[in-house]
């Protein structure tokens, strides 16, 4: 079921920002250097399922690690709980940067985790909450209440200048993300509205 009240698209019982479809966004990693990784006052959230990922797969994540994530990961553990956030999240090295972060070689900032599943040494990408960026998930099933928000952050304005010459809108940056985590159908609904509320629809 999908139905549209005042500025919220609302699919499945997943409240939706209208701005996932009216904003525009596409990462772009030579002008923010992957910063979403190392700034912000706590880790990547993560879901409670992947707190046993985390511990499954580590082994297998390590030798993509830096040293200085390693030992935080291996002195604090794999997860901490954010008082703040309410949440258990990825642990941050000293500077702020997320135990998990990695560099290439032109000092591009990626997830080693996700370096592992590219190297086919693990099966989990990444945690969903890094790969829905810059759309955050708040669910609270005991409330009923999940909703899809678009994060603005200064962080991202070249990701957003990007976005707006490609004219691509954030649902459509982060289809592979929105697929994973809910499903195709729930993609294609959302499309579906862009294209008819909005005049916008993902062309693939």
């Amino acid at each position: 079921m999908r139905q549209i009240i005042a500025e919220v698209l609302i699919i499945d019982d997943i409240l939706i920002s209208d701005a996932l479809i009216q904003e525009q966004f596409v990462c772009n990693l030579n002008a923010c250097l992957g910063a979403c990784c190392w700034e912000g006052d706590w880790g990547a959230p993560l879901e409670k399922e992947e707190l046993q990922t985390l511990e499954d797969i580590y082994p297998a994540v390590r030798p993509f690690l830096i040293p200085e994530g390693i030992a935080v990961l291996e002195e604090k553990g794999l997860y901490v709980w954010y008082e703040e956030a309410d949440n258990y999240g990825t642990p941050l090295l000293e500077n702020g940067a997320c135990a998990y972060l990695t560099y290439d070689k032109r000092g591009i900032a990626k997830c080693g985790i996700e370096k592992a599943s590219e190297a086919g040494a693990v099966s989990f990408q990444k945690p969903i909450s890094c790969h829905l960026y810059p759309v955050r998930a708040k669910e609270e099933p005991a409330a009923g209440f999940r909703a899809l928000n678009y994060d603005r952050w200064d962080i991202c304005s070249a990701a957003c200048s990007l976005g707006r010459e490609l004219q691509v809108p954030v649902y459509q940056f982060v289809k592979d993300a929105l697929v994973r985590k809910y499903g195709m159908a729930f993609y294609e609904q959302l499309d579906a509205a862009a294209r008819e509320h909005y005049g916008k629809a993902d062309e693939e």
